[in-house]
């Protein structure tokens, strides 16, 4: 492996040192908290199997999704995902925790890094590493958490984990914002309402190797009420061959969330830049997107979910494409728990429509040998079987 891909000592070195410096006025994420029950064991371990069938309406030949990363394969069976994990939580008992998983399927292959990037050495083997770190609950004033590997990523929203998400398809920000993060990051509460977070990375996708230099982030959450988030988070880095300063990429992500007991609602906004390398006039690259998230508990296991959004891809930069889209997605969700099993069965519609010199979505028939046709719009209707065991 790439010497690059290992975490090196004077990164968590420089986040802890920074964090030392500034506390307890500043720091991360909230950290864990301890079993409820005496006896629960801090151990857990698991796995699902992630399945789908999505009809595309445009029927193309090569059965893809043009620019996405996830749920690309249309018109037939999808085996989209399959997880199994061991997690060791942190508690007050024990100050230490873990993560470890292996994963595969469709959404493993290309999440984690762009189009035409430049891999770390065996790419293909480690895209099929679910999370695999280390965490320390420190005793220092309300408890810094220190945690170094692959970790879940701190920018966006959705999860690489259809599960996870009220919608089976993701949004164009998550699929074009790094679902996983390898690299070290510090969280502290600075008080009950506000926890603060360091990250150091090794890139914008853990798998792209555009340098040998890291990336640097700071996210805070503010939660006023027991109902009602706010998440800024801030990323800058170089992500192409020329890591001089004026190349970085900076990325700000924010993300406001209201859970009630039966609706849930997030609205997320998300803006980039950067310089880009080996173009005339090192030309300014811009992407933004947003999508609100709506989620209503209908009754027992029904539920429903509606996601307008937007994104905007100025240069092509992220989806490989000058475009704007626009898409609305509904889902209707059916969840049967028994035990420590539980299945997801939902039903899905999506549109997308995306315009500008690099718009369009695969059509059926080539325009030539080899070429695909593209159209604007894109129609697509999916069911999908999500099944899931977790101690």
């Amino acid at each position: 492996m790439h010497r690059f891909y290992i975490v090196r000592v004077h990164l968590i070195g420089w986040c802890m040192m920074l964090l030392a410096s500034i506390m307890p006025a500043y720091a991360g994420e909230v950290p864990p908290v301890a079993a409820e029950a005496k006896g629960v064991s801090d151990w857990h371990y698991g796995g699902f199997v992630d399945l789908s069938y999505t009809i595309n309406f445009n029927f193309p030949e090569n059965h893809l999704w043009r620019s996405r990363t996830t749920v690309r394969r249309h018109n037939e069976l999808a085996p989209n995902m399959a997880v199994v994990y061991v997690r060791k939580d942190l508690s007050a008992e024990s100050h230490w925790g873990m993560e470890l998983g292996l994963q595969g399927g469709y959404d493993s292959k290309d999440f984690a890094f762009l189009k035409g990037e430049k891999e770390v050495a065996g790419a293909d083997t480690l895209r099929h590493v679910h999370r695999a770190n280390v965490s320390y609950l420190a005793p220092l004033g309300k408890g810094l958490t220190v945690t170094a590997g692959l970790f879940n990523s701190l920018i966006g929203y959705e999860s690489l984990y259809a599960r996870d998400n009220s919608n089976y398809t993701r949004s164009w920000i998550a699929d074009n914002t790094p679902y996983m993060m390898f690299g070290a990051k510090a969280s502290y509460p600075v008080s009950d309402e506000f926890t603060a977070t360091l990250f150091a990375i090794n890139s914008y996708y853990h798998l792209a190797h555009p340098n040998n230099q890291p990336s640097y982030g700071v996210q805070g959450a503010w939660k006023p009420t027991s109902r009602f988030t706010l998440t800024e988070t801030f990323y800058a880095g170089p992500d192409q061959t020329d890591a001089d300063l004026k190349f970085w990429r900076t990325y700000l992500s924010s993300t406001a969330e209201w859970k009630g007991e039966e609706v849930s609602v997030a609205l997320s906004y998300d803006i980039g830049t950067e310089n880009i390398a080996g173009r005339l006039g090192d030309p300014r690259a811009f992407v933004m997107g947003g999508a609100l998230f709506t989620r209503w508990n209908v009754s027992g296991p029904w539920s429903l979910a509606v996601r307008p959004e937007f994104y905007w891809d100025r240069n092509g930069r992220w989806t490989g494409n000058e475009q704007f889209v626009k898409a609305i997605t509904s889902t209707v969700e059916y969840k049967l728990a028994l035990a420590k099993t539980t299945t997801l069965f939902r039903l899905e519609h999506r549109f997308d429509e995306s315009t500008g010199a690099g718009g369009g979505f695969f059509n059926g028939g080539d325009v030539s040998p080899g070429v695909p046709g593209l159209t604007a719009g894109q129609q697509l209707f999916l069911l999908s079987l999500i099944l899931s065991f977790d101690s």
